[in-house]
């Protein structure tokens, strides 16, 4: 899985119960053709990710194909590349 675009945003909470914050990502990522995740349309994944002083972690996620959800699920070592890649463009827009 290769990441190759993305957007985020920050989730505001309306009524500030929440602690930390929220970002949804939607990335880009590269498949290849013989893979069973594998569009036409282009694949996204949409990760809902949770940033604390002390704590960061992908709170949800979706693969998404032409706004249609995809079964699929990221596997232990996709996860913990998706968590450092989010944690990474956190702290660039930070600076």
């Amino acid at each position: 899985m290769k990441i190759t675009s993305f957007s985020v945003e920050q989730l505001i909470d309306p009524t500030g119960i929440l602690i930390g914050d929220r970002f949804e990502f939607f990335l880009d990522i590269e498949v290849d053709e013989d893979d069973e995740l594998y569009s036409e349309n282009g694949v996204q994944l949409r990760v809902l990710f949770y940033k604390n002083e002390d704590d960061s972690r992908i709170l949800n996620y979706h693969f998404l194909s032409a706004d249609t959800i995809l079964e699929f699920a990221l596997d232990e070592e996709e996860e913990k590349e998706v968590t450092i890649f989010c944690n990474n463009q956190l702290l660039h827009t930070e600076e």
